[in-house]
């Protein structure tokens, strides 16, 4: 099953210039998105892990189904002040400012094999701080998987550059 054809291109959203990728779409097809999380414990089958992290919020969506398929504890990084408990935060940067992502002080143990999730990949700063949270728990990282990587912002690059394991489903170069 192609998967681009069910992923969405929203030109200038939401600047001029970005085409946007929107995976909803892709979520709101059921065979489509079935398929979607079988590439994804098919990518990672040969890693060892205890536990999905997602990204708020697409990263919720496919961390979470694919948490469920393989048994395993979801851990939700999520956007700055909507967890309820402990937590530690990191910053990082946006194209037009800063944000935050933060993660519960219990949400692993010491020692735990962590995969991270997220929709896409672009310049890297959400990912970064993710995979920089769940080392200051005490995590390892055994990589950080997206459905879409998008190479020319040189998100991916980044991540490998800190020894982070990166693996896509799609890629949308020079696109």
């Amino acid at each position: 099953m192609d998967l681009k054809k069910y992923i969405r291109t929203v030109p200038n959203f939401p600047n001029d210039g970005i085409m946007f990728r929107d995976v909803t779409t892709l979520f709101n097809h059921a065979g489509a998105f079935k398929k979607t999380v079988s590439q994804f414990k098919d990518l990672w089958r040969e890693d060892k892990f205890e536990a999905i992290a997602g990204i708020d919020a697409r990263g919720f969506i496919i961390g979470g189904a694919l948490a469920t398929k393989l048994d395993m504890p979801f851990i939700a990084l999520r956007k700055k002040g909507k967890l309820p408990y402990k937590t530690i935060s990191e910053e990082y940067d946006l194209e037009y400012g800063k944000a935050s992502l933060e993660i519960h002080t219990d949400a692993i143990q010491n020692g735990d094999s962590v995969l991270i999730v997220d929709d896409l990949i672009a310049t890297g700063g959400t990912a970064i701080a993710g995979v920089n949270l769940i080392k200051a728990l005490g995590g390892n990282i055994v990589g950080c998987g997206f459905i879409i990587d998008l190479p020319d912002l040189g998100g991916a690059k980044k991540l490998e550059d800190l020894g982070v394991k990166v693996k896509s489903l799609i890629s949308y170069s020079g696109e």
